[in-house]
């Protein structure tokens, strides 16, 4: 008797709490009492999480989270410990967001759920990874591999033995439309969509990856932002470290407007969206500060992202993605049971995920998932 009413007391906490957000949030915010779940389960109905802090939880908790620790964000194969991994990539994007969330009174826990999951399907090797695992899909007529789609894929049907974690479509549209790499000086969330509409958008993505995809939240478009103030002047101060390029190099527009330091470039940036987008139904920056920015993403995608010193490994490690997908799609089609991809990714799986993917999809699932060093043990051992 004490357990219920503890339970109903937890309840009633938590009615208290939606309650409040109807008067502390934004009218363009998205309250938690209007997370949208694909399945329903019986025992949210005593859940006394709010919709959205559930999700940052199942997120946080899932195997898919815990792979970041060793997943390349720019620079793979380098020996040193102050060059930034995905995993404090997703975390420097969730505080970016909450703070600009926070100013703009939106709802902090879908921004923190969008933010961790948001790169929760990028492959080992960062984006050159994205690229090789791609050309082998498209040359098994699995269509395009893109990371936000894969990232709702993992979350949605992958996780949880296959079962997936049945997150709010408003956290899943968040992911597929994080898009940070997109140059954007206004986002205005396009509403209104469904299950169906995320299914067809990841579908079009997959199908044509510059498909171009806006989130159905401001959170969502919040966190678009986000991603991008976060990696630019990281990147450049990795960069930096790594004697790949000057801090001389910079352009001058973007010294001059948002600095020269990732610190002084995040927080102009930051507070520069923050005054754009107060009391609006849009996030943006202003046009000097966009088109500053905009030169600087330029910068590094050819300083850095581009530069020759970066992929001296990329062929080698294109031949091992190669060997890999072909290597575990055989043991699939051989029945090899004591493969790695019986062993450890379809022991347990369930029948529906099996039933609903090819071969080819299945191996692109299991490689998706392996951190860099994983990959790299694979591919010694075969």
């Amino acid at each position: 008797m004490e357990y219920l009413n503890n339970k109903k007391m937890l309840n009633i906490i938590k009615n208290v709490l939606n309650t409040r957000e109807t008067k502390i949030l934004s009218d363009s915010a998205t309250l938690s009492s209007c997370g949208l779940r694909c399945c329903d389960e019986p025992q949210l109905k005593t859940e006394y999480r709010q919709a959205f802090s559930l999700d940052v939880d199942r997120i946080l908790h899932s195997l898919a989270y815990t792979r970041y620790i060793d997943k390349t964000q720019v620079f793979y194969l380098i020996k040193n410990d102050h060059i930034t991994h995905r995993v404090l990539h997703v975390q420097l994007v969730s505080k970016i967001a909450r703070t600009i969330g926070r100013f703009l009174r939106l709802n902090e826990d879908l921004i923190e759920a969008i933010a961790l999951g948001h790169d929760i399907g990028h492959p080992p090797f960062g984006h050159d990874g994205e690229r090789f695992l791609s050309e082998l899909c498209i040359a098994n007529n699995i269509g395009y591999f893109v990371h936000s789609v894969q990232g709702v894929h993992f979350l949605d049907r992958v996780e949880n033995k296959g079962k997936g974690w049945n997150l709010c479509l408003q956290t899943l549209d968040g992911i597929l439309c994080h898009d940070g790499e997109i140059h954007n000086q206004l986002l205005e969330p396009v509403r209104d969509k469904s299950f169906d509409t995320l299914k067809y958008e990841m579908l079009c993505k997959k199908n044509d990856p510059e498909t171009k995809l806006i989130p159905m939240t401001l959170e969502g478009c919040v966190v678009r932002m986000a991603d991008t103030i976060s990696y630019v002047g990281r990147d450049i101060e990795d960069a930096i470290r790594l004697n790949i390029i000057k801090r001389s190099d910079m352009p001058e527009l973007s010294n001059r407007l948002l600095g020269n330091t990732n610190g002084k470039i995040v927080y102009n940036l930051v507070t520069d969206v923050i005054e754009n987008s107060f009391q609006k139904p849009c996030v943006a920056f202003s046009s000097d500060v966009s088109e500053a920015l905009k030169i600087l993403k330029q910068f590094n995608l050819e300083y850095i992202y581009l530069n020759p010193k970066i992929k001296k490994n990329s062929q080698h490690i294109k031949e091992l993605f190669e060997k890999l997908f072909e290597k575990h799609l055989k043991d699939i089609e051989k029945e090899n049971l004591s493969s790695v991809i019986f062993t450890n990714f379809l022991k347990n799986m369930s029948k529906e995920y099996i039933a609903d993917h090819s071969n080819e999809e299945i191996v692109r699932d299991f490689i998706a998932g392996m951190t860099d060093q994983y990959f790299l043990r694979q591919a010694e051992q075969n």
